[in-house]
């Protein structure tokens, strides 16, 4: 039995995408198994998660992103752009189409500059509201944890926000687990530290739910992080956001968009 697959990433955040356009690869009740075996970055593929890309009955395509501890993520920004590139490079969609997720249709503008692909993603739009995080409590979430200024939003994916003064002096791995399965969080989040790094730039660093590690990039956590400033007032955007694995512009001007790169890395044949 042979198993295509192609490896892709956005800024770092990396996926192995299976192709079920024309049929099932993966059986459903496999697929968080297949994940957790071959997201192993030694012994499977490596990655942050495995997109499936499928036929949809409601938008052009439908993805699935399945991640290394069995979960099924909502939706996924970078995860996103790279299925756009293949789906795209496949002839599968024309320049603008839409995305099935669970977190609802996202929408997608694709093009080439040279060889380079970008494309601007239309973002569900952010909730701040503790019931749409998820979040125990009424109104907004801003809470006090581990000695951290914690706010939260859900941008497909809930997401923790911590504004600091420098994100490198940040130790992640101590930091972000205490945050990421607060018990005012029931369904847990990601969680991103953020520096102000100019009137309407950031960097971000996120821990990432699922992964359970930092990731290079995270696009829904850009989006967050770029949400949670523009929210507070303190910027108006476009956004630009340094990722320790490349830039991302958020913007909110008529819906919240989120414009970056994605790249194939390569394609092989799992064989059995």
């Amino acid at each position: 039995m042979e198993i295509p697959f192609t490896k892709l990433h956005g800024n770092g955040n990396d996926f192995v995408l299976i192709d079920e356009h024309e049929r099932t690869v993966i059986p459903d009740e496999m697929k968080a198994e297949f994940a957790a075996l071959y997201c192993d970055r030694r012994l499977g593929i490596g990655a942050d998660g495995v997109l499936f890309l499928s036929k949809s009955t409601t938008s052009d395509i439908r993805m699935r992103i399945l991640q290394p501890d069995l979960s099924e993520a909502e939706m996924c920004g970078n995860g996103v752009r790279c299925l756009a590139k293949y789906a795209f490079d496949a002839g599968y969609v024309k320049e603008r189409f839409t995305v099935e997720t669970l977190a609802g249709p996202v929408g997608v503008e694709a093009r080439y500059t040279d060889e380079d692909f970008t494309a601007i993603i239309s973002m569900p739009e952010p909730k701040f509201e503790r019931k749409d995080i998820p979040a125990t409590g009424d109104g907004e979430y801003h809470e006090q944890i581990g000695g951290f200024e914690v706010y939260a939003v859900n941008t497909g994916v809930p997401h923790a926000v911590i504004l600091v003064d420098a994100v490198d002096s940040v130790d992640i791995a101590a930091a972000a687990p205490p945050i990421r399965r607060h018990a005012t969080l029931p369904e847990g989040a990601n969680v991103n530290f953020v520096q102000k790094t100019g009137d309407d730039s950031i960097r971000v660093r996120t821990y990432e739910r699922g992964v359970e590690d930092e990731t290079l990039s995270c696009g829904t956590g850009a989006t967050a992080s770029a949400a949670v400033v523009h929210h507070l007032g303190y910027m108006k955007g476009p956004v630009q956001v340094e990722t320790r694995g490349g830039p991302l512009t958020i913007s909110f001007e008529g819906g919240t968009k989120m414009e970056g790169p994605a790249v194939t890395v390569f394609a092989g044949v799992i064989v059995y």
